[in-house]
């Protein structure tokens, strides 16, 4: 394994073993869970600011894919295990806030990154896991709309997952999350039809019946308030998720050439961040103009392009100020016009 593999490994596996150790114990395992996601990922970023590690080479990893599919089972375990500590009695209400908060933050960063990873994979049993992430947090839809309608239209006001410059987070969020599932579902109801299938065979039968599914079994293991507990932590995953798609593509947008289409994705078309720890803990996600150039390529070879924009601080903690919309503006609006000018 690569010295940049065995980094991946400790910062993302790190995660979940002090949230389980929170699930399970509470007390300081808490805290140290809640500060490792947040202070401590934006201080070791600080550290070193710059991503020294290259990417690979463009070839197959099987060390990722194994990291990926740990990832996933660890996912899955959590999410049941938090589901039984919110609900039961051996925790305090501040240690069951705590690792709410840190549960949350995993599932919808380093796991809604796995996953994302997980369906862009051409193995289909890597896909459909990846799915199966997506739908625990009832966003199956996501698996759909990610590469059918965000990749295809990403930067124009086609996508629901591309901010526009001036929108706040809290008016994009409804807005990506109803236009993400309303056009996922049209894009596989026509690819259904250029398949000749039925319509039992759509997709977005196995994220709302799977979705179901997470329901039934979350009451099963919290009871009563099993399921409460699970849509509050779905719905904080969800919120972070769409928080990373806010943040990644505020405000730049693709021109439109002379054939009235919008031009090719380029790397000025996702915002970056070259900090070595938060790409570490989410597979790379912020080298995203890469990705949107080489939706197929591994996260360990994803690369850090010189030409692209780049954010003024980590993703983590422009994160945090994306939640104030007024301070966000005056930050990324000045820098949004200035990739917007360029020719």
């Amino acid at each position: 394994m690569t010295r940049q593999m065995i980094l991946f490994a400790l910062v993302t596996l790190t995660a979940p073993a002090l949230i389980g150790a929170a699930a399970l114990w509470g007390g300081w395992w808490a805290v140290a869970a809640f500060a490792f996601l947040t202070a401590i990922a934006a201080t070791m970023d600080e550290f070193v600011s710059v991503a020294t590690a290259p990417g690979g080479e463009d070839r197959e990893f099987p060390e990722a894919d194994t990291l990926s599919v740990v990832l996933a089972l660890a996912h899955f375990a959590l999410l049941a295990l938090m589901i039984a500590a919110l609900t039961g009695t051996w925790l305090s209400p501040l240690e069951k806030l705590a690792g709410f908060a840190a549960a949350g933050l995993f599932f919808g960063q380093v796991s809604n990154s796995n996953a994302h990873e997980l369906i862009h994979h051409s193995s289909r049993f890597l896909h459909h896991l990846g799915m199966w992430v997506y739908i625990s947090v009832l966003f199956g839809h996501h698996t759909s709309a990610h590469p059918l309608v965000h990749h295809v239209h990403v930067a124009t006001r086609a996508d629901p997952s591309s901010a526009r410059r001036g929108e706040s987070l809290y008016v994009f969020i409804p807005r990506a999350w109803r236009g993400s599932f309303r056009l996922g579902a049209r894009a596989e109801t026509a690819r259904l039809a250029r398949a000749g299938k039925p319509r039992w065979q759509h997709p977005y039968v196995t994220y709302l019946g799977g979705a179901a599914l997470i329901l039934a079994l979350a009451a099963m293991i919290g009871g009563p308030w099993g399921i409460p507990a699970l849509l509050a932590l779905a719905g904080f995953a969800q919120s972070q998720l769409l928080l990373s798609d806010y943040v990644q593509h505020y405000g730049l947008t693709r021109e439109v050439g002379e054939n009235g289409k919008p031009l090719p994705v380029a790397a000025r078309h996702s915002w970056n961040t070259p900090h070595w720890f938060s790409s570490a803990l989410m597979l790379n996600a912020p080298r995203h103009s890469d990705h949107h150039a080489h939706p197929a390529r591994p996260f360990p070879a994803l690369t850090l392009q010189i030409d692209a924009p780049m954010l003024p601080r980590s993703l983590p903690v422009m994160a945090f100020v994306a939640l104030y919309p007024r301070l966000w503006r005056r930050i990324m609006d000045p820098r949004a016009e200035i990739w917007a000018a360029k020719p």
